[in-house]
């Protein structure tokens, strides 16, 4: 009797991790987004780095709203891991909704060579850009307040 209850417990919890093994509730435009209230969140498609790698290519504009289901959402900020490990992606734009850009948010990007930031982001998350080793153009506005530990090691 144990066993069948260790086997049906097991079958419940995989069940519920394989549940979402996406990372986001929509995607947009080419962006996947998380949503809460009248925010959105940029995030990444899949939780696992391999899997993430080819989530975002080439030119990424991040806009300062997105509608979605009839509902019109404001842009905030940008996930943890967000484009952790998407080395084809080359540059990014951040709107001027977007406040923070999370911890790790575009580590490994290896191809990303031009950032620019919008005005209204105050923080920028720790080893935020770490390892964007083709990173030649940073604009960052002096709305920014608050770089974390390491944002920018490993950057060339």
């Amino acid at each position: 009797m144990k066993q069948i209850k260790l086997t049906f417990l097991l079958t419940v919890l995989l069940s519920a991790v394989g549940a979402r093994a996406l990372a986001y509730d929509a995607k947009i435009d080419g962006i996947y987004y998380d949503f809460s209230g009248t925010e959105a969140t940029v995030t990444y498609y899949s939780p696992s780095a391999g899997l993430n790698k080819d989530a975002y290519t080439g030119n990424v504009t991040i806009p300062t709203s997105v509608n979605y289901n009839g509902k019109t959402y404001s842009v905030k900020s940008i996930g943890e891991y967000a484009f952790n490990h998407c080395s084809s992606l080359t540059s990014v734009t951040i709107g001027n909704s977007v406040t923070s850009i999370g911890l790790n948010a575009f580590s490994n990007c290896t191809g990303l060579t031009s950032v620019t930031i919008g005005n209204a982001v105050t923080s920028i998350g720790d080893v935020a850009f770490y390892r964007c080793t083709g990173l030649t153009s940073v604009m960052i506005p002096n709305s920014v307040t608050s770089i974390g530990d390491y944002a920018f090691i490993y950057c060339m």
